[in-house]
């Protein structure tokens, strides 16, 4: 169902031939995630300067908030080659020894959604990681024999929106490990405005403003709403972006002013009308929605714990008193000092 959604994190065929024209490919073209930059900024030029391969990193957050494009963007910098691939894709050791033997000198291997590496597989990745090395076995039963096979100095980017399910061996073997989180509004601003321009669509500031609004502090939808925007303001506008046609827009596509859609709201609802605002358990939600927990804990709850919409407790999701206002709901009192002692 997340796939249907039109703002969903998830990458969608959409997005595909678009994305890539619209992703910048140095630090100094990337926008927001400050924190994050300053510290690859650092690292990068440490490494170039010893003349050395960047060490291995970790990047991880919600969906859509770039991190495949910070691996482009290393890659890029770092002045080699980038060879993408995901967990997974690599269903043997075979295949990650394929990879791994045709990269070459500081090149960047990304690895998107890491926490899906078939433990054989990850195995094979310790002594790649850490000693730049394959070790391969050779025959079966008591003839078979294990030979090294050295491999050229690399960098690993593994990119995951599930941190705990990352094992700690491998966790361990990252020196970089870096959380991108949920963008601001005005940094989203910034997104449009760069998009509009290279996607050559009229827009205003205060257009930019109300669909960054709109995106769930998230680029791909962003991103994925200007495109939608623009067709409303050239079929029912004079095709130019402003606030007025991007309102208009997006609450024709039932995209309230904090970003929530249908699917939200039936979720809220249901917990406040059904389960009393909660606590509810995480597979009662997801069978609510038809989703598995997995997407429901990615991809659903993020932007509404951000949002300060629910919390996440020993006994359940409960949800919090803004969800009510939001929704149009009494806040129940009784609730609101539960939540707070569950909180």
């Amino acid at each position: 169902m997340q796939d249907d959604r039109l703002i969903t994190s998830s990458l969608r065929e959409e997005d595909v031939k678009n994305e890539y024209s619209l992703r910048p490919h140095f630090l100094s073209e990337y926008i927001g995630q400050d924190a994050v930059k300053e510290h690859m900024q650092i690292y990068i030029e440490a490494a170039k300067s010893r003349g050395e391969s960047l060490d291995h990193a970790l990047l991880y957050g919600p969906p859509g908030l770039g991190k495949t494009t910070l691996a482009g963007i290393v890659a890029n910098e770092m002045g080699v080659s980038l060879r993408v691939t995901s967990g997974p894709a690599i269903t043997h050791a075979g295949d990650l020894a394929a990879l791994l033997t045709n990269l070459s000198p500081g090149d960047v291997l990304f690895i998107d959604e890491i926490h899906r590496l078939n433990p054989n597989v990850e195995e094979v990745l310790y002594p790649a990681m850490e000693d730049f090395a394959l070790d391969i076995i050779i025959g079966k039963g008591p003839g078979a024999r294990s030979i090294r096979l050295d491999l050229p100095k690399f960098t690993l980017i593994g990119a995951t929106t599930r941190l705990g399910m990352l094992s700690s061996p491998l966790r361990d073997r990252f020196g970089i490990k870096e959380q991108l989180e949920l963008y601001s509004p005005e940094d989203l601003k910034e997104i449009i405005i760069r998009s509009a321009d290279i996607l050559k669509i009229e827009i205003d500031g205060d257009g930019a403003l109300e669909i960054a609004s709109r995106s769930r502090g998230t680029p791909r939808i962003a991103n994925r709403l200007l495109r939608r925007v623009r067709d409303f303001s050239q079929v029912r506008g004079d095709g130019v972006i402003d606030v007025e046609t991007a309102q208009s827009a997006l609450n024709m596509l039932k995209i309230d002013e904090l970003g929530l859609d249908a699917v939200d709201r039936k979720m809220l609802v249901a917990m406040i009308e059904i389960f009393k605002g909660g606590p509810v358990g995480l597979d009662t939600i997801a069978a609510y929605t038809g989703e598995d927990a997995g997407t429901v804990e990615d991809v659903y709850e993020p932007y509404l714990l951000k949002l300060g919409f629910l919390a996440r407790t020993s006994r359940g999701r409960i949800v919090l008193p803004d969800a009510y206002r939001h929704l149009d709901y009494p806040v129940p009192q009784q609730p609101v000092q539960q939540m707070k002692l569950e909180v």
